[in-house]
């Protein structure tokens, strides 16, 4: 059985991922505070789906190949498949959202909130187990059962607080509060996955190691990360705008927001009914001029 060492570059990993994490799981949860206060069914959607890429592809695909990089193993190289990061990352983010879809929407129930949790935690592991498959060294790897276990019920447990904070958390201190559990329940879950695994050297493989190195996996992580952190905030901020300038049923406001709603009102009026040419308005009745009684 070969060495495994899972903290390459000392602290510098736990903490990158416990960050990213904790960033992913703030932004979902104030997104998943947005869809509470939604009025209508397409806006609550919409706003699901942004906590669902916050979640997902943030706090835990994102974590999941940041504590990646301090992977290694010393006598065999260590390359990553694109194509199954590319799945893990899409299971992420659909278990996520199919979970939130649940609590999301009608009334909240312990029933709904485990349902998602039991949903999404088998997502969260599928995803880590679909991510390690796509890692590639000189031999082959096992898992110890009762360990695959313990990291299954933290997934699950994990998923589970998630939905409840998703539908019960208000406010700047309670959000980051619940943001920084569930990052130390991601974390958990995936360093208890990590010590699962073992591997077992064939020296006859070492030069039929494919994929990329793990550190050029920094290049697309920071592009997917930048373009996570952009998407959600333009996403985010176009359903602000839209909630701040129209109520509930998608019309302009008035009063407050009337300066805002001119091409709105100039579009009324263009709409509005006209006389038809030719016909005039009817003039004045001439008042008689009174008498001032004076010879």
């Amino acid at each position: 059985m070969a060495e495994i060492h899972h903290f390459t570059y000392g602290i510098f990993n736990p903490i990158a991922a416990y960050l990213l994490a904790f960033l992913g799981s703030f932004f979902g949860l104030l997104c998943t505070g947005r869809a509470r206060d939604a009025r209508t069914r397409g806006r609550r959607n919409r706003w699901l789906g942004i906590a669902a890429f916050s979640i997902g592809g943030g706090a835990i695909w994102l974590m999941h190949f940041a504590a990646m990089l301090g992977f290694d193993v010393p006598a065999s190289p260590v390359r990553f498949d694109v194509s199954m990061t590319v799945v893990s990352l899409v299971v992420a983010v659909v278990a996520v959202g199919l979970g939130l879809l649940i609590v999301g929407h009608g009334r909240r129930s312990f029933p709904k909130v485990v349902a998602a949790g039991v949903l999404t935690g088998g997502g969260v592991l599928a995803m880590h187990y679909s991510g390690m498959e796509g890692v590639h060294v000189a031999g082959s790897m096992h898992y110890n059962l009762s360990l695959v276990i313990a990291s299954a019920i933290i997934a699950v447990v994990a998923a589970t607080v998630a939905h409840w904070f998703a539908v019960s958390v208000r406010g700047w201190v309670r959000v980051s509060g619940a943001a920084s559990i569930m990052a130390v329940a991601v974390c958990g879950m995936h360093y208890t996955g990590m010590a699962a695994m073992s591997v077992h050297l064939d020296n006859n493989q070492i030069d039929q190691v494919h994929g990329i190195r793990p550190l050029t996996m920094i290049v697309p992580i920071t592009l997917i990360t930048a373009a996570t952190i952009v998407g959600v905030a333009l996403s985010a901020l176009q359903a602000m705008t839209e909630e701040e300038f129209t109520d509930g049923a998608g019309t302009p406001k008035r009063g407050i927001h009337a300066e805002s709603s001119n091409a709105w009102s100039l579009k009324q009026a263009s709409l509005a009914p006209t006389a038809p040419t030719g016909t005039r308005r009817p003039s004045p009745r001439p008042v008689p001029v009174r008498s001032t009684g004076t010879n």
